[in-house]
């Protein structure tokens, strides 16, 4: 098996070779993705990802592979005042 290292919220994280934004959402919030960056059970996700600086729409995750060295941030919305 070919893997990858990347840093994920500052962490180092090893995937698969070809494993795209949308798998490390998935497998990171325990929930099935579509293809459109929507839950596939209806619920709201709450995330934000930016590889290497660069913020990834969730209409571009299934494609946007994950690559060795990458700096990935997934920020997750907060409600508060």
């Amino acid at each position: 098996m070919n893997s990858i290292e990347f840093h994920l919220n500052g962490k180092a994280t090893t995937y698969e070779c070809g494993a795209t934004v949308r798998e490390m959402v998935s497998a990171h919030l325990g929930k099935e993705i579509g293809s459109d960056g929507r839950a596939l059970d209806g619920s709201a996700l709450g995330v934000a990802i930016a590889v290497d600086g660069t913020v990834i729409p969730r209409s571009g995750w299934a494609e946007h592979e994950l690559s060795n060295g990458a700096r990935v941030e997934l920020v997750t919305a907060a409600q508060g005042g």
